[in-house]
């Protein structure tokens, strides 16, 4: 377990991690001249059972609050210090707010310089941190009154965190979560390389593993990716072979391009799977009650996350205004790619970096940059903002569309497979998607009644084409989304496939009588020459059928799916269009300022008038699209008219 101290400058921070480990933070030479504290520092305690027992000691001063927030971003108990001579002061206020707003609820305060005061003094302080503590997650804390001259309650302390220790390693479970390290420090040794420091945030790593370095915070990088290997782990100043969830560890990479001048603070070591970074994140923030004016929109911040810090704008989705005091629902959006996850705490500074102003939690780090205010995007966010991961995820799974791609859910969550599976085991899968049975049965209903509907309305026709059946549903899911629920469907025998159409399995239908024999009489005519198929009229001389029949009955037929009238009297077989749409589509690849009729006609041999027609029955559907005398690709023809386009 990691301890992060927190407290305002000389209030003792550094002397109480000396007297409770034996270990001077305090490293750099300037430290130790001055007398303050710089930058972080660390020690450990070994645990009686095994494990350890880590300090990460924090400056306190007011300019360094930056460095504070590196520190804290990764610890899992707060021992807020607090001079007993001194008592609360602005950087005591400060560091509770970010522990605070970093989530931390776990956390002891250590009420030191109790040898510099009276009793009634130490009890006025006490009584003066009880009362700051109230509104905070560390409400009733223990307070330990201590002196790290005398070794005044130092005994009693280290036992208490020892304990607490004790307990979090005795709970770890790192099985679920792919690994991830916050880097709060890089430097070369002699002999060994590169190394690099940090808090092992998520997951696990061993000596050994391919890793990903993402560059780009305080240190030299410009948002590369690095590929690397781990030569060999310490932790605890001792070589190990695995670090895990709450260890600080450091790390001795090794691959190309990797070294101490492209690595620093706010820099990511992670899984090679779980490198995605992101721009754009959803969030539940909350503005502090000391801020004396509400957060509006489009508003500049500067974002901590892990041990880095970006520039961001807030666009406020819900409420419009954020009061302080309130919360709300924001999109952040960052002038660098950070790689946020699903839970991830944030703070929120002001850009001269003077104050905090909010914190929060990352719901969705895959924010849209149009429509993020709609009911059912808002709907998901508030589902999202659940306390615990199960929760949010079944939540998120609750609202539409219902599925939910699995390899967005890992990435966009840091979850390895059995995580998720551990998380929502009654989720179902449908294709590469997941969904809850209860929405999944409700989408499988929607689509019988709709197939059903059809063919009561049209008993001749095969069925409906996928398209059709999706805007036949309540719910307008997005085509990857309806794509993995028609496999479901089909695999759970609400529907069959038949050709390029879906029907109910019960339903048997077809043409028969007249509509047959003419199908039979005049499919051999549209398959003959299928870009060049003869006028309606032409194929009821061909036949000996009379005109007004032989038009009634391919209005049936393109009703069932069979023929696309493409202009008044010219039906084309629908495999034929299909087949031409994607002519039309390599013709845009090939030639992306457009193409025009001619080169069309050529491709498809139909013709110049025909050509023509096809093309604007092609421009009407939006499966091309016309500027001026060129066209280029536009919606994707299958989906248009269902099936696969030949050679597509």
């Amino acid at each position: 377990m990691i301890v992060g101290t927190a407290g305002h400058i000389d209030h003792g921070k550094t002397s109480l991690v000396r007297a409770l480990t034996g270990i001077d933070t305090d490293r750099l030479p300037e430290e130790r001249a001055r007398g303050i504290t710089l930058d972080l520092g660390f020690a450990y305690v070994p645990l009686p059972g095994g494990g350890v027992l880590g300090f990460v000691d924090v400056p306190g001063h007011e300019r360094l609050v930056h460095t504070m927030i590196a520190g804290a971003s990764s610890i899992g108990m707060a021992l807020l210090v607090v001079a007993a001579d001194d008592g609360v002061m602005p950087q005591t206020r400060e560091h509770l707010q970010i522990l605070s707003l970093l989530g931390l609820d776990r956390g002891v305060v250590a009420l030191t310089k109790t040898d510099l005061v009276d009793a009634d003094r130490a009890v006025e302080v006490q009584l003066d941190i009880e009362a700051l503590l109230e509104e905070t997650p560390l409400a009733g804390a223990e307070v330990f009154p201590v002196s790290p001259v005398t070794g005044a309650g130092i005994a009693a302390l280290r036992t208490r965190l020892l304990a607490d220790a004790a307990r979090e390693a005795a709970r770890r479970d790192v099985e679920h979560d792919v690994f991830r390290l916050a880097v709060d420090r890089s430097f070369s040794l002699a002999g060994a390389g590169t190394i690099v420091t940090g808090s092992v945030l998520a997951g696990a790593v061993r000596a050994g593993d391919a890793v990903l370095l993402l560059c780009g915070g305080q240190g030299g990088g410009h948002g590369d990716a690095l590929r690397a290997r781990v030569r060999g782990i310490h932790s605890a100043n001792r070589a190990v072979e695995r670090a895990i969830a709450g260890d600080r560890c450091a790390l001795n990479l090794a691959g190309p391009g990797i070294g101490k001048e492209a690595i620093g603070r706010g820099d990511w070591v992670v899984d090679p799977a779980a490198g995605a970074t992101t721009r754009r994140a959803d969030a539940r923030l909350h503005l502090l009650p000391t801020e004396r004016a509400a957060l509006r929109h489009w508003t500049p911040v500067l974002l901590h996350h892990g041990a880095g810090q970006a520039a961001a704008r807030v666009v406020l989705l819900a409420p419009e205004t954020l009061r302080p005091g309130e919360d709300g629902l924001a999109q952040l959006v960052l002038d660098r790619p950070l790689p946020l996850r699903h839970g991830d705490r944030l703070v929120l500074r002001d850009t001269s970096a003077s104050r905090t102003i909010a914190g929060g939690r990352v719901l969705d780090p895959r924010a849209p940059e149009r429509h993020r205010r709609r009911p059912a995007r808002l709907a998901a966010l508030r589902a999202l903002t659940a306390g615990d991961r199960a929760t949010a995820l079944r939540g998120l799974l609750a609202e539409p569309p219902f599925l939910v791609p699995r390899a967005v859910l890992l990435a966009d969550w840091g979850l390895a497979a059995s995580g998720l599976a551990a998380l929502v085991p009654e989720a179902i899968a449908a294709a590469d998607h997941l969904a809850l049975p209860g929405p999944l049965a409700a989408l499988a209903r929607d689509a019988a009644a709709a197939l059903g509907a059809f063919h009561a309305a049209q008993p001749a026709a095969g069925g409906m084409t996928a398209e059709a059946l999706r805007l036949a549903l309540p719910t307008r899911l997005p085509k990857p989304a309806f794509a993995a629920l028609l496999a479901y469907l089909v695999q759970a025998g609400v529907a069959a496939t038949e050709a390029h159409l879906l029907r109910d399995p019960a339903h048997r239908g077809g043409l028969a009588g007249e509509e047959a024999r003419l199908w039979d009489a005049i499919r051999p005519l549209l398959a003959e020459a299928p870009h060049r198929p003869p006028l309606l009229r032409e194929m009821a001389t061909a036949i000996a059928a009379p005109e007004v029949a032989l038009r009634r009955a391919c209005k049936g037929y393109a009703r069932a799916g069979l023929v696309l009238e493409v202009a008044p009297d010219r039906f084309f077989l629908r495999e034929a269009v299909l087949e031409m749409a994607g002519i039309a589509h390599a013709l845009s690849a090939e030639l992306p300022e457009g193409f025009s009729a001619a080169q069309f006609r050529d491709r498809t041999g139909s013709g110049r008038q025909l050509a023509i027609a096809v093309l604007d029955y092609l421009d009407r559907r939006g499966v091309t699209v016309r500027r001026g005398d060129l066209r280029r690709a536009g919606r994707d023809p299958a989906a248009v008219f269902g099936g696969a386009v030949p050679g597509g």
